[in-house]
Order: C-alpha cells, then sequence, then structure tokens
C-alpha cells in the first residue's frame, strides 16, 4: 500500500458488506436495541433461558418469522433475507441459536419435507410461536451419520398410526434445542418400516408436550443441564415409548404411505431419496457459518478497537518531545495477530454472501437442479467447516490480543468463544463436512453424489481417469481475465497481481485433488481393502477441501470489490484481498516449496510482503471493523467503547 492515505467512506465500505439484503441488516439494527437485547453476562441457566424466551416472543411479533416461509401461510417467502437475520443476532447468541430452532430447523423442515396440507396446519402456529418446536434429528449413537439413526416408526394399517419408539439408549434423541423446556411438538426423524419393509430414514410431527406443558403420553424428556455456552437454550433429551402419531404426521414430500400402508415416493432409489431429503435442510448448516462469521467479527471488533487504544511499552523520545507509549496495534506482532484474521474474515463475507445468493436463487427455480443443488450443499459444507475453524481460532486469538481485559466476562469475548465453540460440531462435523465436500469433486457432483458412502467413493474412482476441473464460483468473465492475463508462477511474478494469486490457488487444489484420486485410484486396482484405501488417505481428502475452499473463497473476494463503486475503498479492499491470499500462501508455504511452486526465496518475500501489508493496513484497522455494522450496544465491551480512553484521559471517539 503507497504512503498515500487512503479517503475511506465507511458507509460506502458498510454499504458493500451489507449486500442485497442489505435492508435486512438495517431492520436488524433498528430492532435489536434496548435493554431487551442487550448482552448480559452472570445469568443462571434458568434466568437466560426465560430472558431468550422473551426475546424471542418479541421478534415473533415482527416480520423477522415470516422472511423463511411460504406467502400462501403468511410469508414472505425470502429465504436470503431469514438467514441473514440470523446471522444478526450476535447480541446473545442463545438467541440467534433459538431463532434457528423455531424458524429454521423446525419450521424450515415442516417447509421442506412436508406439503401444502402440512404448511397450512403448521407454519403459522410455528411463525407465531404458539407451536414452539424442536429438529430432532440427533441421536446419541449417532450424529453425522444420519443414515443410521435408530429410532423407528413403524406403520400399523389398523389403527392408521405410526409408532414412534426408542429401542435403546443409543438411539435416544440427544442435544435437541427447545426440548428441555420450551417445545411442544418435535419433527423427529425416523426409520420408517410398512409391511416389515423398511423405508429408511423419514421425519414425522411427533408432540412431546400436553397444553399445560407435561410431558405427552409415551414421551420421556431430560434436561440435557448446564454447557459451555449458549445456556440460554434448552437442550434436552427425548425417549419415544411406542408413541402414536397419525398416519398424516407424516412429513409426505418425499415419501408417503397410503392408508392400507403402501410406501410410495417420487425418487425410487432410497439413497437418493435420502440425500434429497437432506439436501432440502441445507439453510441450517449455511446460517451458522454466517452465524460464526458475524461471532468473528465481533471479537475482532473488539480486540482491534482496544489495540488501537491501548498502550504498553515505551519507545525513546525524539529530541525535545516527551517519551510516550506504544499503541499495542502499532507492533507488527499485534498486527499479525489481528489482522490477517481480519482479511480472511472479510474474504469468508463475501463468499457467505455468494452462498447465501445461490440458496435464495435456488429455492425459487421454476425447477430443481439437480447438479446446482449437489454443487450448493457441498460447498456449504465446506464453508460452513472453514468458517467455523476460522472462528474458533481467531476469537482465541482476540482473546489473547485483549489480555487480561480479553478475560473478563464484560468485555463479552468469553462469552462468543464459549457460545460459538460448538459451532464447529453441530450442524455437521466439520471433519465429515471436509470429507463430503472433497466427496463432491471427485465425482464433479454427479448423480451419484448422494448415493456413495466412503467404499462406493473408492470402487467409483477405481474405474475412472480423472482429470480434476475447475468450476468457476463467482465473476468467472473477471477472473478468468485475470488468470489469462496473470505472468505466470515464475519468479518475476508479482507478488500482488491477482492473476497470478488466482492462477497459484487454482494449481494447488487441481494438483491436490488430482494427486487424491490416482492415490485412491492405484490403491484399490492393487487390491487393497476398500475401507483401509479411504482411511488411509484422509488426510489427503481433508487437504483437497481446505484448498478447494481457499480458492473458493479468493473467488468471492474478487468478485466482492468487482461490485465496488468507490475507487478508493476498491483499493483499500484490494489490499485486504491481498493480505487474505499471502497470509494462506504463508501459511501453506511448506507445500507450495515442496511442490517447487515457491522457490526458498519467493517464500521470504511472500512473508515480508504480508509483514508490509499489515503496516499497511494499521491505519484503516479501526474503519474496517466499524465497517461491519455491529452496535456497539451488541458488541457490549467496555474495552471497545472507550473505557480504555477514559483511562488515559484521551477523548473517545464518536460513533454512530
Amino acid at each position: 500500500m503507497s504512503d498515500r492515505a487512503l479517503s475511506v467512506d465507511e458507509a460506502e465500505l458498510r454499504g458493500l458488506l451489507d449486500g442485497r439484503w442489505a435492508r435486512i441488516r438495517e431492520r436488524a439494527r433498528d430492532l435489536l436495541q434496548g435493554d431487551e437485547f442487550a448482552p448480559v453476562h452472570g445469568l443462571s441457566v434458568d434466568d437466560h433461558r426465560a430472558r431468550v424466551l422473551t426475546q424471542l416472543k418479541a421478534l415473533a411479533k415482527t416480520e423477522v418469522p415470516a422472511y423463511g416461509f411460504p406467502e400462501a401461510v403468511g410469508g414472505s417467502d425470502d429465504i436470503g433475507a431469514s438467514v441473514v437475520a440470523f446471522e444478526m443476532l450476535v447480541a446473545d447468541m442463545s438467541l440467534m441459536v433459538k431463532v434457528g430452532v423455531q424458524w429454521g430447523l423446525f419450521g424450515g423442515a415442516i417447509r421442506a419435507l412436508g406439503t401444502e396440507r402440512h404448511h397450512a396446519e403448521y407454519l403459522p402456529g410455528v411463525m407465531s410461536l404458539d407451536l414452539p418446536g424442536c429438529f430432532a434429528m440427533t441421536e446419541t449413537g449417532h450424529g453425522s451419520d444420519v443414515q443410521h439413526l435408530r429410532t423407528t416408526a413403524v406403520y400399523d394399517p389398523a389403527t392408521e398410526e405410526f409408532v414412534v419408539h426408542t429401542p435403546d439408549e443409543s438411539a435416544r434423541k440427544d442435544y435437541i434445542g427447545n426440548a428441555a423446556r420450551d417445545g411442544r411438538m418435535a419433527v423427529v426423524f425416523a426409520q420408517l418400516r410398512t409391511d416389515g419393509a423398511d423405508h429408511g430414514v423419514h421425519a414425522l410431527m411427533v408432540p412431546i408436550r400436553d397444553g399445560d406443558g407435561s410431558p405427552a403420553p409415551g414421551v420421556r424428556i431430560e434436561d440435557c443441564g448446564a454447557k459451555a455456552g449458549l445456556n440460554g437454550v434448552d437442550n434436552g433429551r427425548l425417549w419415544f415409548d411406542r408413541v402414536r402419531v397419525p398416519r398424516t404426521n407424516l412429513l409426505n414430500r418425499y415419501g408417503d404411505v397410503a392408508a392400507d400402508g403402501t410406501y410410495s415416493s417420487p425418487i425410487d432409489n432410497e439413497n437418493r431419496r435420502f440425500f434429497t431429503m437432506l439436501g432440502t435442510l441445507i439453510r441450517g448448516r449455511i446460517s451458522v457459518a454466517g452465524g460464526a462469521g458475524t461471532a468473528t467479527k465481533a471479537a475482532l471488533a473488539i480486540a482491534t478497537r482496544y489495540a488501537d487504544t491501548r498502550r504498553q511499552f515505551t519507545r525513546p523520545a525524539a529530541d525535545g518531545e516527551p517519551e510516550r507509549e506504544v499503541h499495542v496495534l502499532d507492533y507488527l506482532a499485534h498486527q499479525r495477530k489481528l489482522l490477517p484474521a481480519l482479511a480472511r474474515t472479510y474474504a469468508l463475507h463475501f463468499a457467505q454472501e455468494e452462498l447465501v445468493t445461490r440458496l435464495h436463487e435456488l429455492s425459487h427455480a421454476a425447477e430443481r437442479d439437480e447438479h446446482a443443488q449437489r454443487e450448493l450443499e457441498s460447498r456449504a459444507a465446506g464453508l460452513k467447516a472453514v468458517a467455523t475453524w476460522h472462528a474458533t481460532r481467531t476469537i482465541q486469538t482476540c482473546r489473547e490480543a485483549c489480555g487480561g481485559a480479553g478475560y473478563l466476562a464484560e468485555n463479552r469475548i468469553p462469552q462468543l468463544k464459549a457460545d460459538s465453540d460448538i459451532f464447529t460440531t453441530f450442524e455437521g462435523d466439520n471433519t465429515v463436512l471436509l470429507q463430503q465436500l472433497t466427496k463432491g469433486l471427485l465425482t464433479n457432483f454427479r448423480e451419484s453424489f448422494g448415493d456413495l458412502d466412503q467404499l462406493g467413493l473408492v470402487r467409483f474412482m477405481a474405474g475412472r481417469v480423472f482429470e480434476g476441473v475447475i468450476e468457476r464460483t463467482a465473476a468467472k468473465p473477471l477472473i478468468d481475465r485475470l488468470i489469462a492475463a496473470a505472468p505466470g508462477r515464475g519468479e518475476e511474478a508479482d507478488l500482488y497481481n491477482r492473476g497470478w494469486q488466482l492462477e497459484l490457488l487454482e494449481d494447488r487444489e487441481k494438483h491436490v485433488i488430482e494427486g487424491l484420486a490416482r492415490r485412491l485410484r492405484r490403491a484399490r486396482r492393487d487390491g487393497s481393502d476398500a475401507f483401509e484405501v479411504f482411511n488411509r488417505a484422509q488426510d489427503h481428502v481433508l487437504a483437497a477441501g481446505r484448498a478447494h475452499m481457499d480458492r473458493v473463497v479468493l473467488e468471492a473476494f474478487v468478485a466482492g470489490i468487482d461490485r465496488c463503486g468507490d475507487q478508493a475503498t476498491a483499493k483499500l479492499l484490494n489490499r485486504v484481498c491481498d493480505l487474505y491470499v499471502l497470509s494462506v500462501v504463508e501459511e501453506e508455504r511448506a507445500w507450495f516449496l515442496e511442490h517447487e511452486r515457491l522457490s526458498t526465496n519467493r517464500a521470504k518475500a511472500v512473508s515480508q510482503a504480508v509483514n508490509d501489508l499489515c503496516r499497511g493496513l494499521r491505519p484503516y484497522a479501526v474503519t474496517l471493523v466499524n465497517a461491519f455494522g455491529l452496535r456497539d450496544a451488541w458488541l457490549g465491551a467496555p474495552i471497545a467503547l472507550g473505557a480504555e480512553h477514559a483511562r488515559q484521559g484521551d477523548p473517545a471517539p464518536s460513533r454512530a
């Protein structure tokens, strides 16, 4: 970055970040104000749950619940808005998750898996909160392996009822939000059986409480108790002892049972039917990625503002000037802690926006596009993994960057850390999700994607001649032009040349994926056990997923900058983008050196460039975090709101 200061318009930058659903973000800033929504700490579990329920009831009186539901039942049918609204609930992440359970998971499952009859019967009550509910999928013995859940739903044609049953402790529904206290109905995922035949996992509406709040007959409920975080959410366990529900309680969009027990489905293949049903629930996974992103932004806003004001150690005084302590953000080591993480947060923000846009557009498509849907599911798996891992790592870094002040509950970072930690494993364990992503890359999102388990994938690869094909994910013409104009990967290439950067990450992704394909094919042809083949390649599988996401996130950032209409703002964002991609290259420099994509001198130059970018971006760090548009009241951290200025006797900066 040149020595000449940029005149950056924070409002312009915020407008770009607010993106397509800016009105939803502004509406959230207007709604979530006052003591009712202010961050608090030190509440008991019971008090926190009560507070969050009160907040949820307040939101139920607004338009927020309607965003994700059909117009036919009083909704506004804006799936993108529903995800963005969820992201904004960072003042208390227990409220964020409670909203996600009620209107995202519970209501979303009814919308996606039910028919118009179910929509009319249940969704108005879901939106108004007259029908609080649960999403009962996870079992104690099966978290990520949904296809092998053990809860059963056996059809009895004599009474036209399903008998829902928990056969053993492994099959109890576990960690179910809304179950311990507030939920009255649950969408229960169970193995469907009719006429002695198994038809795989389906979802049914099952009452879990009577009108007075007592457990329904045959239902046993247990409180999961205090957790490391999110204690405003009443997670519980559910057991079903031969609970009978009417045949019409089956959410039957993808599988139905006639009165006589005859099973029918528009999708004949059981595996494909299962993955199609699961794919319709992808909104929850995308929402979790966005929620993790907002938690990261909040922690960075607190830590960066504090570092901009906190002073520590002195520098030698110039002639005639008094000795003065140094702002900690002026130290390169501190910049190295916060600014690459800030750059990656910006990059992930634009990747999230691309994903939400794709989700929204596919939800309104006249016909289902199988390729596009599988691509969406795969990319959602990858982004959820990298975004939540980034949140966990960055929030911890922010805690350390704030020293003892970052450990105080009043400064929010401990709560953000505790509340977001579970995001790495709910809505899919990240390691499993990256494997799912890589499986999609190897099969090129073909129809077989949903049918292949690990063994099937190995067998599938054994007979294929594989060549990795890079599929552009954002701003395709622009990125094609940048790469075409790239000077190649030689020593003469400018490290800041965007085409060179894009080509470097593309080359890494292609090399890793093609190498994995050859490894799987070669091992299988040697007669090796298919399970062992895949198991021994898992490190390679995960590396392929990460390489793919690094490239996808960079493309999204490039596309975001291209949408910027202000020259100074675009120039600043280009430097933030440089810091993102070069910090990724620096992190992965062992791979680039081993595979002779960088020389030793070139790798050293990358590290020097990261240093230079950190120093160049330091004057804009506070502007960059303020542009996230998180209200001071949502941050709720004295160290970010003028307390350090006051302690030093400096005037606090004015903020909206």
